[in-house]
């Protein structure tokens, strides 16, 4: 006696319905695995790219920290620099002043000038002429001065100035 219309079909282990799914299952497997190898291969390159540029950040800033002292110092020099050039620049106009200061009767032979003192030689007709063209106005400018006269054979006179500034007390 027969139950059943149909054959009777041979029990496989795995069906072909398994089959498929443990497919799609093992593909949805790998692409997880790949994926999450994918991001672990790019947080690593991440990762030390960032040591990278730390390491060179820190690099930079001490380059920014030696470039501030740089540029500090040659603040330092460039003011040092203008106040030479404003010294000089005063020094030689003083030294203009000086030879313009000084009358045609009046011989130069020598002029010393010091931060604070002014020393003159020179030759003069008479003592008179230089009181009158030369010592009134080196007076007004300087606080001391004196002159000291020698006499000549042919009757002028070789003197020698000494002027001086005084500095107040700080």
């Amino acid at each position: 006696m027969q139950y059943s219309f149909i054959k009777p079909r041979a029990k496989r282990l795995v069906s072909p319905e398994f089959k498929l799914l443990f497919f799609f299952f093992s593909i949805t497997i790998g692409m997880l695995f790949m994926s999450y190898s994918f991001l672990k291969v790019k947080t690593l390159m991440y990762e030390s790219s960032m040591e990278g540029l730390i390491s060179k950040g820190e690099t930079l800033k001490e380059g920014i920290i030696s470039i501030h002292e740089d540029i500090s110092y040659i603040k330092i020099q460039h003011r040092h620099a203008e106040s030479i050039y404003t010294e000089n620049t005063v020094l030689k106009e003083s030294i203009h002043n000086l030879f313009d200061l000084v009358p045609e009767k009046i011989t130069l032979s020598q002029a010393m000038l010091k931060e604070d003192e002014l020393i003159l030689y020179g030759i003069t007709p008479s003592k008179e002429v230089y009181e009158f063209l030369l010592q009134a106005p080196l007076r007004s400018i300087f606080h001391r001065s004196y002159t000291s006269y020698y006499a000549m054979p042919n009757g002028w006179y070789s003197f020698v100035s000494k002027n001086y500034l005084d500095r107040p007390v700080q």
